[in-house]
Order: C-alpha cells, then structure tokens, then sequence
C-alpha cells in the first residue's frame, strides 16, 4: 500500500491503504482529533486500481482488504473518500463478530441511549446527526454495535453521511468539521460531517439502550407516535443485523434483550423538525 492511515473507531481500528494520496488525505482531515489504534487493527481496508494503468489514465478505485464483494463496481478517483468509508462499511458488515450489528443510527442522553433503525430513507441519519448538533452525545450513523454480554451500545461515531436535501440543514456547523460535496455518487450529492468533539472524545463509553425507534418519513405524511408489537421489532431487527445469523445463540440472546427490555416505537414525519418533536415526546415520557 503505497498510502496509509490508521484509524481507531470507537471500539474498532483500521488500517486503510490507498494507490493514491488523495482519498487519505481527505479521509485525514475529515476524521482530525480521532486518535490511532493502539496494536494489531482490527479490519484492513484497500483502495486499489482496478488495473494498474488505471492509477494514471482515468483512475478507477476498486474497494478491497480483508473482506470483499467481488462483484463490486469500481468508483472513480473523485469519489474515493466515498470508497474509503464504504470499504470500512463493507469490512464491518462481513467481518464483525465481537458484537451484535445493527443498520442503525444512535445518540445518547444522561446515559441512555435512542436506537434508531429504519429502511434506506427513512431519515436515520439526518435525524441522528441532527439530535447531536442539539445536546445528545451521537452514538453512530451507519452501524449500531451491541455488547453480546451486557446489552450496552458501544460509540462507533463514524463521519455522518449527508445525502441531498439535509445538506441544507447543516450549512452552519464548523466547515473543517464538513467533507467535500461529492456529486453523481449512487445516491445523490453526499457530504460528510465530522461529529462533535465531544462524541469523539467519549468514545469508550457505552449507553445503555433506552428507547427503539422506527422512523418513517414522507412530505405527505401526518406527524405519529405509533405502537409496535414485540413480533415485528423482533423481525424488523433480525432484518436490520448484518451478522445476527453468524453469532448464533449469543446473537439471539443480544437481540431477545432488546426486544423484551426496551420500549420501542414507530414514528412517521414530513420534517426533521416534527420528528425532533416526537422525539422529544417520547423521550420525555420515558422519566
């Protein structure tokens, strides 16, 4: 690997290799006050020509490291710090087994945390990234890592992905905190955001789950607190876990803890602004 960055993540480190210097350098900056891992990194993250004319004549990054999907399409050199973060996506989703993983966004509160999961759109992330820009400490975007033993949420603030429209909605944060707008990518403009200090600096601690959400969004759709029975949070996180299979018994014994020891509820919204209510109504409730 011709470039490197080492990185620890809340409870994870990768060692992230590159053909070119640009995608580390952008992951360098984006990812400023994290500290490095200390010993072996857990996952191993390449970025490599597609071919090895391909450095040069119209650059193609192929994501590679310890796991892969070989039917992967290559993505241009412009959007390599988009390569970079699916890379450790990609190691995290096929690769974890020190926890139960959930596709879920996470803050925290007075030690108890709001785990939210929902499909593609459903506003996850904005909501989350929104929610730590106004007092919560943020937990993660993309993954929500489970203690297999005690049921805490261990931090994995990873750099929040903003798609589309809700790059409108942080427009005022610190601009070294952003990353720079990737347009033409799969899912639209993208841009990065760096969490808070202080979620980077309290990433040793856990929460303890607090609340379940499902949120649903819609411009047509009427603002709700909905209940959910204890079947379909079942489903609907077996669903979410990458590797709730490959853990077996310690995978079922995490995710029955969620199931029957944390409220959970559904909530559709036509904003972030009426979801951050219903939030805060919920939350509130909870004493």
């Amino acid at each position: 690997m011709r470039h490197r960055l080492d990185l620890a993540i809340g409870p994870v480190a990768f060692r992230i290799g590159s053909d070119w210097r640009a995608p580390l350098d952008a992951l360098r900056l984006l990812y400023g006050g994290y500290p490095a891992p200390e010993g072996v990194a857990d996952f191993t993250v390449r970025l490599e020509a597609e071919r090895p004319w391909r450095r040069f004549v119209r650059p193609s990054v192929a994501i590679r490291g310890d796991y892969i999907l070989p039917d992967a399409a290559p993505l241009s050199l412009a959007h390599g710090l988009l390569a970079a973060e699916m890379g450790m996506n990609l190691q995290m989703a096929l690769g974890q087994r020190r926890f139960l993983l959930l596709h879920a966004s996470a803050v925290e509160r007075d030690g108890r945390a709001l785990l939210m999961t929902g499909h593609s759109g459903a506003g996850k992330s904005t909501l989350a990234a929104l929610l730590g820009e106004r007092g919560w400490r943020f937990l993660g975007d993309e993954f929500a890592l489970v203690d297999l033993e005690t049921g805490a949420l261990h931090p994995f603030p990873r750099a929040i992905s903003l798609k589309n429209e809700a790059l409108a909605l942080f427009g005022d944060v610190e601009p070294d905190r952003l990353g720079p707008v990737l347009a033409g990518t799969p899912k639209g403009r993208i841009r990065h955001l760096r969490p808070r200090a202080d979620a980077v600096a309290r990433m040793a601690e856990t929460a303890r789950p607090a609340l379940i959400l499902f949120p649903r969004y819609g411009r047509d759709l009427a603002p709700e607190i909905r209940p959910v029975g204890s079947a379909e949070i079942f489903v609907r996180l077996t669903q979410a876990s990458t590797n709730y299979v490959a853990l077996g018994e310690p995978g079922f014994a995490a995710l029955s803890g969620l199931v029957t020891g944390v409220p959970a509820r559904a909530i559709d919204y036509p904003d972030t602004e009426a979801a951050v209510v219903l939030v805060d109504q919920l939350w509130n409730k909870l004493g």
